[in-house]
C-alpha cells in the first residue's frame, strides 16, 4: 500500500509535535478535559492524534482512549509519552480519518484537534466520525479556521501550503457548519479564539526548507495592509490565526 502523503511528511516530525507548546497547551484542551470529566465514559476516540495531547488530557477521565493517526512514527511517539506519563489506558491505531478501522457506534465520544486541514476528503472523515460514534455520544472538532474574506483566505492558504506541503485547506466557520450537517451531526455550539503562531517554531516544527520559509516571509512583507492587520503579522513573521471549536451530537 502506498504511504499516505501526510504520513510521509510527518514521519520525521513526531517528537516535535509531542514537544510542541502550541499543541500541548490552550483553552481548547481545557475544554476537552471538562467535557469528559465525571462522565464515566467507557471508550473515546482521538482522530488524527498527532502528538497525542488530546489523548493525554482524556485518559485520566475515561476507560480507554484510542489515539488514531495515519503516521506510524507519530503513534510510536504517543505510546512512549503515554508510558512516560503513566497513562496505561491509551491504545493506538494507524488509519486515515476517511477510513476508520472501528465498528459502528463503538465510541462514547470523538475528538479531533488540528488535523482536519490535512484530510483529503473532509466530509468523508466527518462521516466516519459520525459512523463510529454512539447514538448518545458527543464529538468535538477543533481546527484553524479560514476568514470569510476571499483575500484573507487566499493569503492564509498560501502560507500554510508553503510551510507544509501536506496542507489541504483551513475551512471557514460556514464551511464547517455545512460539512457537519452533511455528515449527520447537529451543531450544538461554536466557539472561536485567536492563537499566536511563533514563526521560528512554526516552521521548525514542520521542518520547512529555508527557501519556502523565505517565500513565506517575502509574502508577509509584501502583503496588503488589510492582510497584515488581520493576521497581526509581526516583524519576525509571527502572526495570529483563528481557531474554531465545534461541539456536535449525532442526528
Amino acid at each position: 500500500m502506498t504511504e499516505p502523503y501526510v504520513a510521509k511528511h510527518y514521519a520525521m516530525r513526531a517528537q516535535d509535535y509531542v514537544a510542541s507548546t502550541v499543541h500541548s497547551q490552550g483553552s481548547d484542551l481545557d475544554r476537552v478535559e471538562h467535557l469528559v470529566a465525571g462522565k464515566n465514559l467507557r471508550r473515546v476516540l482521538d482522530i488524527g492524534c498527532g502528538g497525542g495531547h488530546v489523548s493525554y488530557r482524556l485518559a485520566p477521565h475515561v476507560g480507554e482512549v484510542v489515539a488514531c493517526d495515519v503516521t506510524g512514527p507519530m503513534l510510536e511517539a504517543v505510546k512512549q509519552e503515554a508510558t512516560r506519563q503513566g497513562l496505561s489506558n491509551i491504545t493506538v491505531a494507524q488509519a486515515p480519518a476517511e477510513k476508520l478501522p472501528f465498528e459502528d457506534r463503538s465510541f462514547d465520544a470523538v475528538f479531533c484537534r488540528f488535523t482536519t486541514h490535512h484530510w483529503s476528503d473532509a466530509i468523508a472523515g466527518l462521516r466516519e466520525a459520525r459512523r463510529v460514534l454512539a447514538p448518545s455520544g458527543m464529538a468535538l472538532f477543533i481546527d484553524v479556521t479560514a476568514p470569510p474574506s476571499a483575500l484573507l483566505d487566499s493569503w492564509l492558504q498560501a502560507v500554510e501550503l508553503l510551510r507544509d506541503l501536506s496542507h489541504v485547506r483551513d475551512y471557514t466557520v460556514a464551511e464547517w457548519a455545512a460539512f457537519l450537517g452533511q455528515a449527520g451531526f447537529v451543531l450544538q455550539s461554536t466557539r472561536t479564539h485567536r492563537l499566536r503562531m511563533d514563526f521560528k517554531s512554526w516552521v521548525a516544527r514542520t521542518k520547512t526548507p529555508p527557501e519556502r520559509a523565505g517565500a513565506i516571509r517575502s509574502l508577509q512583507q509584501a502583503a496588503p495592509e488589510e492582510v497584515r492587520r488581520s493576521f497581526g503579522i509581526e516583524a519576525d513573521g509571527s502572526f495570529m490565526v483563528d481557531v474554531g471549536s465545534f461541539q456536535v451530537m449525532p442526528l
